[in-house]
Parts: structure tokens; sequence; C-alpha cells
């Protein structure tokens, strides 16, 4: 398995994801685009000590922006919506 910090990028706090977390226990995280659930999973529950349930990935497209006359897009990159079991708590601000 590779390391933790190549699988997992950072967690996703947003507003829609705020939601999910109070009605469905669901977090979400910005994962590398060539990791698979399963590693997404393994790596999860051995870095902040859960049980995960669930693993929904998608592959959200990149923005094209512009800079001046010129058009350029931003690179694509991966999402997941992780479901926490009743048991599993995940805390990010420690209130």
């Amino acid at each position: 398995m590779r390391p933790l910090h190549y699988i997992i990028k950072r967690p996703l706090l947003t507003e829609k994801v705020t939601a999910k977390a109070e009605a469905a226990k669901v977090v979400a995280f910005e994962v590398a685009k060539d990791s698979n659930k399963i590693e997404i999973k393994q790596a999860l529950e051995k870095a902040f000590d859960i049980t995960v349930k669930e693993v929904n990935t998608v592959v959200v497209a990149g923005k094209v922006k512009r800079v001046g006359r010129k058009f350029g897009k931003r690179g694509n990159w991966k999402k997941a919506y992780v479901t926490l079991t009743e048991d599993s708590k995940m805390d990010f601000f420690g209130v």
C-alpha cells in the first residue's frame, strides 16, 4: 500500500458536505486520481482510527479559466464521499 499522504490529500469542508455530515455521517476528501475505493477505505481507517461503511468516488472536471486573451484548463481531481458507521466519529475542528 502507498503511504497515506499520497492517497488522502485533504478534507473538503463545504456547506454541502457539512449538511451531509450532520444528516448521514458522510465526510468528503480530495484523494489521488489513481486511487481506488479499497485503498481510500484502508487509508482512512488507518489514519483516523475510524470504521468506514461505504466509499463513493467522483472525478470532478477541471474548470476552464481565462488569463487575459488565453484560455487554460485546471486539472481534473477526484473526490471521495465516505460514509461512517454509527459508532465512528470524525471531528476536524475539535470543538
